[in-house]
Formats: C-alpha cells, structure tokens, sequence
C-alpha cells in the first residue's frame, strides 16, 4: 500500500509551497496564463451564480472580460435573468475550470457595476454584429419563435445602417471583487489539493489555510 502511494508527499510538497507563497490575483493570472496555452476552447470561461428574489440560485457560463487586479469582469443585459438578481443581491460566485490543466479557482464576492465609459469602452470593442445583436436580443424574455429574433436582427441592422451604435442604456458591465478564492489542483486517487484565500471585506489581507478534498 505504502508503495501505490510512492511520489504523492513530493508532489503535495511542490505544489502547496508554491500556492502558499502567492498572492491570490498573481496566482488567478499565472493560472490563466497556461490555460489560455492549453484550454482550447474558451480559457476565460466561467460559470456564474446568482441568487433570485426567493433565494434560489441560478448557474451560467459567462466569459470573463477584464480582471484589473482585484476584481473580474463581464458584460450582459441588465434586465437579463441574471442582472435582476444581481439587482436584488449583488453578490456573486464563480467557478473556471480548465479540464486540460486538471485545475479550478472558485471566487465569492460583492459585484458591483462597471462605470459607463468603461462599459462603452468594452461595447465599442466588440464586432458590429455583437453590438447590433445587443439591441436586438430581449434577453431572458419569452420569444414565439426563432425568426422573431432575426426579424429583430434585421430591424436593427436597417436603423444604424453604417452610422455608429452606442451601447444600450441596459447592457453593462459588473464586477465581482472576491473576498474568497479558492485553487484546487487534482492529484493521484482523488487527494486533491485545495488551497482557500479568505477575507473578510477587499480592504483586509487575506489569510490562507487548507482543507480537506
């Protein structure tokens, strides 16, 4: 039995000296770093969770879209699902998980809105058919059928033609300013490593532990 488990300290020891010596937000960016060399699709992919009015949770994949150091960013319809929940309690969680890295980082935290130029500044950075689908797509809300949407696409396009499109008053971006990280690793028979970054609000240090798989 001691034998199966031969190379499994070493391998623990490496990998908790490393985390253990690092800054949470330099550790998110060294992480994304490999995942964008190795995940192939969507590196910055993460699922988002919010919870509605009745307390229940909601889950989606987001893309993540700037992260500046001590908070993470992404862009939606704020009369979307998920900005009226995050109207109601804006606080969020979120998981990225790279499958080709055999790693994760869940984050917690308070979320709040981008400023407008910021918002603008990202709007007008995307392709002119993201942006005209942003006025386009009545996010989260009834549709009778498939073509009401490229009827919508249509309309859209018609009214901007070749003139500049601003960004709608309702599409904005948030960000989530954590106040937990999480950074797990997997490793042979399931004894994976979990290394947690918490804090009481951003202005405090974050203290470190470990904890069971």
């Amino acid at each position: 039995m001691e034998k199966e488990f031969d190379g499994l300290d070493e391998a623990f020891d490496n990998d908790a000296n490393v985390i253990e010596n690092s800054e949470p937000f330099e550790l998110f960016n060294k992480w994304m770093e490999l995942a964008e060399k190795h995940e192939i699709n969507d590196p910055n992919a993460m699922a988002l969770s919010t919870v509605d009015a009745d307390g229940m949770p909601n889950v989606r994949m987001v893309l993540l879209k700037g992260m500046d150091g001590e908070s993470f960013t992404f862009y939606t319809n704020s009369e979307s699902q998920k900005g009226n929940e995050l109207a109601h309690n804006m606080k969020a969680a979120c998981v990225f998980h790279w499958k080709s890295l055999q790693r994760q980082i869940r984050i917690r935290g308070n979320v709040e809105m981008v400023s407008a130029d910021e918002a603008d500044k990202y709007f007008n950075s995307r392709s002119r058919g993201s942006r005209i689908g942003a006025w386009a797509s009545q996010q989260s809300r009834p549709i009778s059928h498939r073509n009401e949407l490229k009827m919508a696409v249509v309309k859209e396009a018609a009214r901007f033609n070749i003139g500049k499109i601003d960004r709608p008053d309702y599409w904005n971006g948030y960000k989530i300013t954590p106040t937990y990280m999480e950074f797990w690793m997997d490793k042979p028979f399931r004894l994976h490593d979990r290394a947690i970054f918490k804090r009481q609000s951003p202005s405090e240090a974050w203290s470190y532990s470990k904890y069971f798989p």
